[in-house]
């Protein structure tokens, strides 16, 4: 785990540095420059991540590459299908608690175009997805993997939730319980992967969390707003900032602890096939 991390962090920060220098280059036109910078970075990531997992597989446990979880074979439609429902009940409950609270008021966006809201959901569409596999190809990826292949789930998915909380600390406005709550989402999602055993079903949780909470209720994403700039709904946060998350957004607050709770056990309920995981020499084991 701790050679494939470092491996990942050299070569993914080289490449995405790289990528930024050229880009800066290149004379773009305005809708361009806000969308490339946003998904070649998330993308360059997620294809380190896959294959640096599939290499590590192979050299230090002689793993196929079906053993990632993210080929397109068995459930996995499904398995994201049901991801992006769990993902949509999940931020809504943590809409509606806080709108229940009167700390957060939604109302439609009408100082936008409709061509620019329906611009914002496409593209954000994509800015989502990329983004989400960067992150669960990484953090529930090889990184995760190795200690559920190991029998030490429980490590495993305390050290990746850490690492996933971690990696957010930079972001704007962030703060304790921002942080506390992302720590509680890496657990989620480490939940979500061991439900079905493969990555479609939390890269479906994660992608439908975050573009419901940016493109259509026009909420923050992780502190950042520039994700969604013509949302269908504009949301006015009044707070408790302890409640609705404040310009950090609702991931800030305790409407979000609420829903994430809630949501986990959601999954553990579900009743959705998990797929063998694959061992070495192309053995199997639930």
């Amino acid at each position: 785990m701790a050679i494939f991390l470092f491996v990942y962090i050299f070569i993914a920060y080289l490449l995405i540095f790289a990528a930024i220098i050229i880009l800066a280059q290149i004379p773009l036109g305005e809708s361009t420059a806000g969308f490339l910078p946003l998904t070649l970075p998330f993308t360059i990531a997620t294809v380190v991540a896959v294959m640096l997992a599939w290499i590590a597989g192979r050299v230090f446990e002689n793993l196929p590459f079906r053993a990632l979880g993210i080929s397109f074979r068995g459930h996995w439609l499904g398995h994201f299908a049901g991801g992006c429902v769990v993902g949509a009940i999940a931020m809504s409950s943590a809409v509606i608690v806080a709108m229940m609270t009167g700390g957060l008021t939604l109302a439609v966006n009408r100082t936008s175009a409709g061509s620019t809201i329906a611009f914002t959901l496409l593209t954000t569409i994509v800015i989502f997805a990329v983004g989400a596999a960067s992150e669960e190809t990484l953090f529930r990826g090889y990184l995760l993997q190795t200690f559920v292949r190991s029998r030490m789930v429980p490590v495993g998915v305390v050290l990746t939730s850490l690492l996933f909380a971690f990696a957010h600390n930079n972001n704007p406005d962030v703060g304790g319980l921002a942080l506390l709550n992302t720590l509680l989402a890496g657990v989620w999602f480490a939940a979500a992967y061991l439900k079905t055993r493969d990555l479609w079903f939390p890269l479906g949780v994660h992608f439908m969390w975050n573009w419901l909470q940016g493109p259509v209720f026009g909420i923050n994403v992780s502190g950042i707003a520039e994700f969604s700039p013509d949302p269908i709904l504009r949301a006015t946060d009044a707070g408790p900032v302890w409640l609705t998350g404040g310009s950090y957004g609702i991931e800030g607050g305790v409407a979000c602890t609420f829903a994430l709770v809630l949501s986990m056990g959601l999954i553990y309920f579900l009743p959705i096939k998990s797929e063998p995981i694959a061992t070495e020499n192309g053995g199997t084991q639930q």
